[in-house]
């Protein structure tokens, strides 16, 4: 998530090239041929697993396979590990290891291969290598390896579904480069890299002795470009099979078109992340009652119409639909109120406001949202004077020398309430002052020990903490469009923005 995330900043840096053509496969109205184009603006830094993370996830599994495979309404299922079990300390996993899996050069994939890929991984400083910082990964025969953990990682298991599960061949790792465009797993895939294009389109062949179930496509080519109305033409045209739409504009485009089917996708929400909740850089956020006013200013419903014209929900919190720690209720908790704002800012001595200064980059920050944060605000005596940064040096003076108490963000709302803790909540990248306190400690010290159990409750009283304590001054959760082409099925996965590899298959 965190690479996502630094990734959409880096965005106005770095744009992809996009496809002029691509292969299409549409047919009749409900009939497709057996080949799947999918078109992404996510370009993958390398096909070597250490550096796989978020929507770059299907171009990583199409040729690995992970460990623990995620269903696409989150439920944990056997991939290439057919069992799992904790230890009553839940700081050591044992799994049970497929003995009937090979490698794209025909090595045996087993526990001494999942133990490398592992360990590498950790030791990489890839973009999600924190996931398993101080793990021992060891080996007890050809299908059983242990994983143990310095303390309990409630997130453990889903990361293993995740760029932590993906398994390479270690007869690779020899050459640090040899797996960034040539990689070797044992998925249901293999890389076609004659047909190729590093950096346009990625072409991938179905893999003829894969040990699980075949996919429905022989070949399959994901496409990367550079804005959405060149998706939406390629869709239009049958360049393309399927595309996960972001922007309001270009969702209403194929609304109409009766040969495309659209499912709504709610995963990111909007909002500025208040990362200075001691004061350090505006004293004034310092206080609870100055993060409530300035939840309490904000006119989200107006916001979420003028800005994506009603597609969207708004909210009060950073956890998700798909998360256990998810309370509806919580979505209305600051109902718009600039006179509750406005008492509040008195009542912790700013009755004559004050100066709030947040970093604009416009790829994020769009006219729209800049101008109805700024009438919002001013109208209880807030300034929120924007701050344009270079995209080049933004990453540096926002999470580096902390120049800023915040930033307009969208951030992925994950299925997993423990990833919502350690992204958000526990001190790290983006709770770089290290804010806490003692409920919130002691509530994930209670999720710890709770591991894999029902722990709703927790996460539920976690979530309702921090929406009281105003830590985030979150707008709206956005919604999707998941585009699909008669002839093809796809479902959306909890969880991620874009559906995995997994999810899709052609219309019975």
């Amino acid at each position: 998530m965190k690479k996502r995330v630094l990734a959409a900043l880096a965005a106005a840096v770095v744009s992809a090239v996009m496809l002029s053509g691509c292969a299409g496969g549409a047919g009749p109205a409900g009939t497709h041929a057996d080949t799947l184009a999918i078109g992404t603006m996510t370009v993958p830094g390398s096909l070597d697993p250490k550096d796989a993370s978020g929507s770059a996830m299907p171009f990583f599994q199409a040729v690995y396979d992970t460990l623990i495979h995620r269903a696409p309404d989150g439920t944990l299922e056997p991939m290439l590990a057919t069992e799992w079990t904790y230890d009553d300390s839940g700081t050591v996993l044992s799994l049970t290891l497929r003995d009937d899996v090979t490698f794209d050069d025909g090595t045996p994939f087993d526990a001494t291969a999942a133990k490398a890929n592992l360990d590498r991984f950790r030791d990489a400083g890839g973009p999600d290598a924190v996931q398993i910082a101080g793990v021992t990964v060891d080996v007890q025969d050809a299908t059983h390896l242990s994983i143990t953990l310095p303390q309990p990682n409630p997130g453990l298991l889903f990361y293993l579904t995740d760029s932590i599960g993906l398994m390479a061949n270690p007869a690779r790792f020899a050459t640090d480069d040899a797996l960034v465009t040539t990689p070797d797993g044992t998925g249901p895939f293999t890389l076609n890299t004659e047909k190729t294009a590093i950096g346009t389109s990625w072409v991938y062949d179905r893999r003829d002795d894969y040990w699980g179930e075949e996919s429905d496509f022989r070949e399959l080519t994901i496409s990367v470009f550079d804005n959405e109305n060149a998706m939406v033409n390629g869709l239009k045209t049958g360049q393309l099979d399927s595309a996960v739409l972001q922007d309001a504009d270009q969702q209403l485009a194929v609304e109409q078109d009766a040969a495309l089917t659209g499912q709504t996708v709610t995963f990111d929400f909007q909002g500025v992340l208040l990362f200075d909740r001691g004061g350090v850089v505006t004293p004034a956020l310092a206080d609870p009652k100055v993060r409530q006013a300035l939840n309490y200013a904000l006119d989200r419903k107006t916001m979420l119409d003028v800005v994506r014209d009603g597609r969207g929900e708004v909210t009060s919190q950073v956890w998700g639909r798909d998360s256990a720690g998810f309370d509806e209720s919580l979505d209305g908790y600051y109902d718009y109120d600039p006179a509750k704002a406005k008492a509040l800012l008195a009542e912790a001595g700013y009755a004559d406001g004050f100066e709030l200064v947040l970093p604009r980059l416009t790829t994020i920050v769009t006219d729209n949202i800049a101008s109805a944060l700024q009438t919002d605000l001013a109208a209880v005596g807030v300034t929120l004077t924007w701050a344009d940064v270079e995209p080049a040096t933004a990453l540096k003076q926002i999470f580096v020398e902390k120049k800023f108490s915040g930033m307009v963000m969208n951030m992925g709302q994950s299925s997993n309430d423990w990833l919502v803790y350690a992204t958000l909540i526990a001190p790290g990248t983006f709770n770089f002052f290290g804010t806490t306190d003692d409920t919130v400690q002691r509530l994930a010290g209670d999720a710890r020990a709770a591991g894999d159990g029902d722990a709703a409750s927790i996460y539920h009283e976690l979530n309702e903490h921090i929406v009281e304590q105003a830590w985030f001054l979150p707008f709206y959760r956005l919604n999707y469009q998941l585009v699909s082409v008669n002839g093809i099925d796809v479902a959306p996965q909890a969880g991620m923005a874009v559906p995995s590899i997994y999810n899709y298959s052609l219309a019975e």
